[in-house]
């Protein structure tokens, strides 16, 4: 059986993302979503092991020191991480894996595992991120314009990826991706597995 892949999504705040990903766990009822680990309190409603594995800080900073994260960082007095067991274990056992996740964090992992397919999200124009992130109607003008300075910045990681999708519509960037990961299924390197089985016929 040949592992299965791991996506990784990544892109400037308000390009959409969450939307994305929401929308392709829809399209492929087996894809999985990687469960991170954090140091903070559980918020009412989560679950243990379903929407975070919740550990102390000293045995999270114990596996850092273990190299145990695909990536990890402290976010507002918290630590975040990908706990590459559990990612493996998954992998291994023929399932794919959907990883959304910010741009420091995925360049960490495509050290640990650049055998992932990275894809960057972009929105079609700064102008348009702008009013996006302005119709949330979430954020300060303030907030705003540190959001808008960041996206900029963060553009220059683009070619850090495997591939850039353009989120001018949902449907559209959703199907993209979709063709993305059949192609990326299919590759030589990946039917080691099924090349050998039809040599031993």
């Amino acid at each position: 059986m040949d592992d299965g892949l791991l996506v990784v999504i990544s892109g400037p705040s308000g390009a959409g993302k969450g939307t994305i990903c929401s929308r392709l766990k829809e399209e492929f009822k087996d894809l999985k979503v990687s469960v991170s680990a954090t140091t903070r309190k559980p918020r009412e409603g989560e679950e243990e092991g379903i929407s975070y594995f919740f550990i102390n800080e000293e045995d999270f900073i114990k596996r850092i020191n273990n190299d145990e994260f695909l990536e990890y960082a402290k976010v507002y007095g918290n630590y975040y991480g990908t706990p590459k067991s559990e990612v493996f274990r998954q992998l291994e056992e023929g399932n794919d894996i959907i990883l959304e996740i910010d741009i420091q964090g995925a360049l960490q992992v495509k050290k640990n595992y650049p055998k992932g397919v990275f894809i960057f999200i972009l929105p079609p124009s700064l102008s348009e991120l702008n009013k996006r992130i302005e119709n949330r109607g979430t954020d300060s003008k303030e907030v705003i314009m540190k959001r808008m300075q960041c996206a900029y910045d963060e553009l220059n990681y683009a070619f850090e990826y495997d591939y850039v999708v353009v989120n001018d519509e949902v449907e559209t960037a959703v199907d993209k991706i979709k063709h993305i990961i059949f192609a990326e299924k299919n590759r030589a390197v990946r039917k080691k597995a099924i090349i050998n089985k039809i040599r031993e016929v």
